[in-house]
């Protein structure tokens, strides 16, 4: 069973979507950078706010990296022919599926049985 999918269009959604993450990610470095830990300019309760703050922004840097990589993986798939397969079952992903998530690699009886573990 065939399925249109209308390549260009996802190709230009994941190109904005990359955009975005690469914006993001830089805010996000700035904002992981080391707390300055000088106990004489700020007390200690803003020290551990700063360090929680740093700590959430080290993890956003993480996450924006592995979407990063999920998209070139897509965009990869879209030039190669293989965008839409299901990796599990190879099977193609419903199309209001990709449209809700254009880097997701499962169809969704396959992301239930995953997720399931």
């Amino acid at each position: 069973m065939a399925q249109s999918l209308n390549l260009s269009s996802f190709s230009t959604q994941l190109q904005a979507l990359k955009l975005g993450v690469l914006q993001t990610s830089t805010l996000a470095r700035n904002a992981a950078q080391p707390v300055e830990l000088d106990q004489n300019r700020v007390g200690r309760l803003s020290r551990i706010d700063a360090m929680q703050g740093q700590a959430m922004a080290q993890a956003n840097v993480e996450r924006q990296k592995v979407l990063l990589s999920e998209i070139e993986r897509a965009l990869t798939e879209i030039e190669s022919g293989d965008y839409g397969r299901c990796v599990e079952c190879d099977e193609f992903i419903a199309v209001a599926r990709l449209e809700a998530d254009p880097v997701t690699q499962r169809c969704i009886v396959c992301a239930t049985k995953f997720e399931q573990g």
